[in-house]
C-alpha cells in the first residue's frame, strides 16, 4: 500500500516516531512496561485538568465503542434510568448499547445540524425524576458538530445527574476542564486528537462514583470497576493488553505537550478546519454544518450537484496521495474531511487544490 495521508476522524496520520515505538516487543508483565501505563493514565490526567485525589483513569482495550459500553454497563444500576441526547450516529449507539444491556433509557433527539434543545432535556428532567444518568457526544462525528458540552453539564449538577461525555473526537483536541464542568465520565480514544493507533480506548472516571460500582457490570471483560482496581495496583492490565498501541501512545502524547498541549493543537486544528471551509466554498462545495456549531475535528460536506460521483472523487483523491471519509446521513448525499492528525495548512492547501482540479476537470 501507499503511505496515503488520512483526513479522516481516526484513525489519522501519526507521526514516524509514533510508529517507530511499535518497532519493539514489550512484555506485559515487565515493570518498564507496567511502568508506561501508569505514566499515560497520569498524562491523562492532566490532559483533562483533573487531580489524582478526585478522579483516575482507565484503559481499556478495544476501540472507543467498548470503552463507552464499559461505562454504561458498570455505572448504571437496574433501578437507574439513562437519557440520552442524540443527534448524530454515535448517540444512536449508545442507545443500541443502552437496549442490548437492558438499560433503562429514554432519548431526546434534534436534527443532525441542530444543537439539542436545552429546554426540552430540562423539561424532561422535571417531569422524570426517576433519571439517573445523562450521556452525550461531545462531538459527533457523523457531522462534525460539536455539541454545547458547558450547557449540560450546568443543568446535568443542576438536578444532581450523573454525567456521560463521548468525547471520542474531542479530548485532547478541544480543551476540556472535567474537573470545572464535574463531568463524572468522560470517554475517549487512543487514535484520537492525541494522535495514537487504533487498539485501546480510555475513560476518566471520578473516583467517588466509580467507587459506587463494584460488582454491577453483567460483563466481565468490560467491567470497568475490575480494570480499574487492577491497574491501579501496579499498572498491569488485567488482560492481554496491545502493547505495541500502548507504547506508541505514550509517545504522542510526549508529542501532544512538545507541540504546545491542548491548547496548541485546537488552533491548529482550527485553522486546517477554517482554510479547508474557505476554500471549498470558493468551489462551490457548502459544509453541511454552520460555522458557530462546527468542530475543528471533521467537516462534512454536501455535493456539489446531482451529477457528484463521489466514488470517483474519492478514487481521483486517493491516487494522489489523500483519503477522505464518505458521508454518514441517511436524508443527503455528503463527504467528510478530517481535520485532525498530523496534518497541517500545506496538505489542506494541497487537498483543495486536487479538489479544484477534479472539479474544473468536469467530473
Amino acid at each position: 500500500m501507499k503511505n496515503y495521508k488520512l483526513l479522516t476522524p481516526g484513525p489519522l496520520t501519526t507521526t514516524k516516531t509514533v510508529k517507530e515505538e511499535m518497532l519493539f516487543d514489550r512484555c506485559t508483565w515487565d515493570d518498564e512496561y507496567k511502568n508506561i501505563t501508569q505514566s499515560i493514565r497520569s498524562h491523562l490526567l492532566d490532559i483533562a485538568q483533573v487531580s489524582s485525589e478526585e478522579y483516575t483513569s482507565v484503559l481499556i482495550q478495544g476501540s472507543g465503542s467498548f470503552a463507552v459500553e464499559a461505562v454504561l454497563g458498570t455505572t448504571i444500576k437496574n433501578k437507574d434510568k439513562l437519557l440520552v441526547i442524540g443527534n448524530g450516529a454515535y448517540a444512536e449507539r449508545m442507545i443500541s448499547m443502552a437496549k442490548c444491556m437492558g438499560i433503562n433509557c429514554v432519548v431526546i433527539r434534534s436534527e443532525y445540524n441542530n444543537y439539542p434543545n436545552m429546554n426540552e432535556i430540562k423539561g424532561m428532567l422535571e417531569e422524570d425524576k426517576s433519571i439517573t444518568h445523562i450521556a452525550m457526544v461531545h462531538c459527533e462525528t457523523t457531522t462534525g458538530i460539536l455539541n454545547p458540552l458547558e450547557e449540560l453539564a450546568v443543568l446535568s449538577k443542576e438536578y444532581g445527574k450523573i454525567l456521560i461525555i463521548d468525547a471520542m473526537s474531542s479530548f485532547g483536541g478541544i480543551p476540556i476542564n472535567v474537573k470545572k464542568l464535574e463531568i463524572d465520565y468522560l470517554v475517549s480514544s487512543a487514535n484520537k486528537c492525541i494522535q495514537g493507533v487504533p487498539g485501546f480506548a480510555f475513560i476518566i472516571a471520578k473516583k467517588s462514583e466509580l467507587l459506587k460500582c463494584k460488582g454491577v457490570s453483567k460483563s466481565l471483560s468490560l467491567d470497568l470497576y475490575d480494570q480499574w482496581e487492577a491497574m491501579d495496583k501496579d499498572g498491569k492490565w488485567r488482560y492481554t493488553s496491545p502493547t505495541h498501541v500502548v507504547a506508541a501512545f505514550l509517545k504522542a502524547i510526549e508529542e501532544l505537550l512538545e507541540e504546545g498541549g491542548v491548547e496548541a493543537r485546537y488552533k491548529r486544528y482550527s485553522e486546517n478546519n477554517n482554510l479547508l471551509r474557505q476554500k471549498l466554498g470558493e468551489l462551490g462545495i457548502q459544509p453541511y454544518i454552520s460555522k458557530e456549531k462546527q468542530s475543528p475535528i471533521i467537516t462534512t460536506f454536501e455535493f456539489p450537484n446531482k451529477e457528484f460521483d463521489f466514488i470517483k472523487f474519492y478514487n481521483f483523491i486517493k491516487e494522489r496521495g489523500f483519503v477522505i471519509y464518505p458521508g454518514k446521513l441517511t436524508n443527503i448525499d455528503t463527504f467528510r474531511v478530517g481535520n485532525i492528525g498530523e496534518i497541517y495548512l500545506k496538505d489542506i492547501n494541497e487537498l483543495c487544490k486536487i479538489i479544484e482540479e477534479y472539479i474544473e476537470g468536469g467530473k
